[in-house]
C-alpha cells in the first residue's frame, strides 16, 4: 500500500520512486545543434563505438552514483557467461527469497518462481528489474557478493579506473557505489561491440512475461524505461539503459546508429527525467551532424612474400580485418591514400596469422592508422631432404633450359 501511494505521489510531482523509472509523454524535443550542445546534466560523454573516440565530454571523470545504469555491467557478465558456455538462454533460474525482496524497479518475481535466462535478460533490459538482476547474479556466481566481485574485476580490465560497484542493480545506499560518465561509456562500448545481440532486447518497447507461482499463472507487462526509443529523431535509437534514484538523479546510457556509425551518449545526474532524454538526444544529434565513418571495403591486392628456409619459397598474405577511421571535422574522405609496407622476406617456420607488414592510411601526409598484413597460410621449415629436392628441381630446370 505504501509503495502504491509513493508511486501515485511521484506521478503527480514528477519525482522518481527510489530505483523506479518514470514515464514521460512522447513528444517533439529540441533538435541538437552541431555548433553547440546544450546539456543540462553536470556529467556527460559522447563516444563513437567502433573507435572509442570521445566527441564530447563534460566532467567525464566526476564520480557519481549510476543507479540502474549499473546493470550494463550486470548484462555484460551475463553475456560473458553465455559466451563461455557457463549458462544457456534456456536455463531455468529459480528466484530466491533475497532476489524477491529487492525493491525499486522490479518485475515482482516470487520466491521459488522459475524463469529462463532469456526472460530474465528481458526483465533487466526492458523493465530494469532489480529482482531479475539479483536472480541472475546468484545463478551465475552463487551469491550477489561473488558476482559483484566479478563486476569490479571486469571493470578493472576495461580500464574503468574510477568505478566501484557494491551491488548488481544500483539500488544500494552504499556511498562507494560510484562510476563516471567515461567509465559507463567504456562498459557500454564493450557490451554492444562484443554482444550486439543486446539490441534485440534493448529495442523492445513492450512485452509480456508469464508468472507461474503457487498463486497461479498470470501475465505481466514489461514496458521499456528508455523513452528515447519513441522520440522522433533522424537516427535509430538502439538502447540501452536508464537509471534513477534520489541520490543519482537521472542517468542514461543511450546507444544509436546511423549510416554505419554507432554512438554512445552517457548522461549522469540530470535534474529531471525530461532533461535526461533531451540531453541524450541533443548529444546524439550533435554527433551525427559531425561524424562520417571511413571504411575501407576495397581489398588491396597483396603480393606473395618470399620465405627463407621454408618448404615453400613464397607465402600468401592477407589483410587482417577492415580499416575504419572516424571523421569528425568534415575531412574529404576521398583524399585518403593507402600505402603497402612489407618486410623484404620472412623466415620459416611460419604459422598462419604472423605479422608481415601493414597497409598504412594517410591524409595530406598525416598517418591516420594502419591495417595489419599477415600470413594467410603456414609454411614449415625445410629439412635436409626438402633442400635436396629444391636443388634437384632447380638443376633439372636449368638442364631443360640448356637443352
Amino acid at each position: 500500500m505504501f509503495l502504491l501511494l509513493q508511486v501515485l505521489w511521484c506521478s503527480m510531482t514528477g519525482m522518481a520512486v527510489y530505483g523506479m523509472e518514470p514515464d514521460i509523454p512522447v513528444s517533439a524535443v529540441v533538435s541538437g545543434q552541431a555548433q553547440a550542445v546544450s546539456i543540462q546534466a553536470p556529467s556527460a560523454v559522447l563516444m563513437e563505438a567502433s573507435t572509442g573516440k570521445l566527441l564530447f565530454e563534460k566532467d567525464a571523470d566526476e564520480k557519481r552514483s549510476p543507479a540502474s545504469v549499473t546493470k550494463v555491467m550486470t548484462l555484460l557478465l551475463i553475456f560473458d557467461a553465455l559466451k563461455a558456455g557457463k549458462i544457456q538462454m534456456t536455463d531455468q533460474v529459480t528466484t530466491s527469497a533475497y532476489a524477491k525482496s529487492m525493491g525499486g524497479s522490479q518485475v515482482f518475481l516470487e520466491e521459488g518462481e522459475v524463469q529462463t535466462v532469456e526472460t530474465l535478460i528481458k526483465c533487466i533490459v526492458i523493465a530494469s528489474g532489480n529482482d531479475a538482476s539479483v536472480a541472475m547474479a546468484e545463478y551465475i556466481s552463487g551469491t550477489e557478493e561473488a558476482f559483484v566481485e566479478e563486476m569490479n574485476k571486469r571493470a578493472e580490465g576495461l580500464g574503468m579506473t574510477n568505478t566501484h560497484f557494491s551491488d548488481c542493480c544500483g539500488l544500494t545506499e552504499d556511498p562507494d557505489h560510484l562510476t563516471t560518465a567515461r567509465d559507463i561509456a567504456l562498459m557500454t562500448r564493450e557490451l554492444i561491440n562484443c554482444y550486439p545481440e543486446i539490441h534485440n532486447y534493448s529495442t523492445i518497447w513492450m512485452e509480456n512475461i508469464t508468472h507461474v507461482t503457487k498463486q497461479g499463472t498470470k501475465e505481466f507487462g514489461l514496458a521499456n524505461t528508455n523513452k528515447l526509443l519513441k522520440m522522433a529523431a533522424d537516427f535509430q535509437v538502439t538502447g540501452l539503459k536508464t537509471g534513477s534514484t534520489s541520490r543519482a538523479k537521472y542517468c542514461l546510457s543511450a546507444t544509436a546508429q546511423k549510416d554505419g556509425i554507432r554512438l554512445i551518449a552517457v548522461i549522469m545526474a540530470a535534474p529531471d527525467y525530461k532533461a535526461r532524454f533531451s540531453d541524450a538526444r541533443n548529444l546524439l544529434s550533435y554527433g551525427y551532424a559531425r561524424c562520417r565513418l571511413y571504411e575501407d571495403k576495397e581489398k588491396m591486392p597483396l603480393p606473395e612474400m618470399k620465405v627463407a628456409g621454408g618448404v615453400k619459397e613464397n607465402v600468401l598474405l592477407e589483410a587482417e580485418g577492415t580499416f575504419t577511421w572516424l571523421s569528425t571535422e568534415g575531412e574529404d574522405l576521398g583524399k585518403i591514400e593507402k600505402k603497402l609496407e612489407l618486410a623484404e622476406q620472412m623466415e620459416a617456420p611460419l604459422a598462419r596469422g604472423e605479422r608481415a607488414g601493414m597497409i598504412a592510411y594517410y591524409m595530406d601526409g598525416e598517418k591516420l592508422g594502419e591495417l595489419p598484413v599477415v600470413t594467410a597460410e603456414a609454411v614449415e621449415k625445410a629439412g635436409y631432404i626438402d633442400q635436396l629436392q629444391k636443388l634437384f628441381g632447380k638443376w633439372a630446370g636449368f638442364r631443360n633450359k640448356a637443352a
